[in-house]
């Protein structure tokens, strides 16, 4: 049976997935961790957790949490985020700029090529980064 919670793929198959799917996978993966650190911070009521994780994982709020942590990454990570930002989407929500949403879908990307690679402390130290100041 295959854990999907503990994946730890070889790099030949992620490097078969599309940068829009390691942004879609990253997009679940980067909002687990918000809803956990919401839940874990006791940074909203049950009412306002929906509305307090929608702000963390709307694009703008991503692409500024990008920016932090931009000049941490490795050069593999970087390539990854790269690849992830130049990546061409259907559409942009109304709420972001087409850079902001780049962005945001490269910090997805990276987060879902880390998670393939079953890099779960190296997740956890670059989300700690972005949740810094917060």
């Amino acid at each position: 049976m295959t854990d999907y919670f503990m994946l730890d793929m070889p790099k030949e198959k992620i490097g078969a997935i599309s940068n829009l799917g390691l942004a879609h996978l990253g997009d679940g993966v980067f909002e687990l961790m918000v809803r956990s650190w919401l839940c874990l911070h006791g940074k909203a009521t049950a009412k306002g957790l929906h509305k307090a994780a929608v702000g963390y994982v709307a694009a703008p709020s991503q692409a500024r949490m990008a920016k932090k942590i931009f000049d941490a990454l490795s050069s593999e990570e970087q390539d990854v985020f790269r690849r992830g930002r130049n990546a061409s989407p259907h559409s942009i929500p109304q709420n972001a700029s087409r850079e902001e949403y780049a962005a945001a879908t490269a910090l997805e990307a990276l987060f879902g090529w880390l998670w393939l690679r079953g890099e779960r402390d190296r997740l956890n130290e670059l989300f700690g980064k972005m949740m810094e100041d917060v």
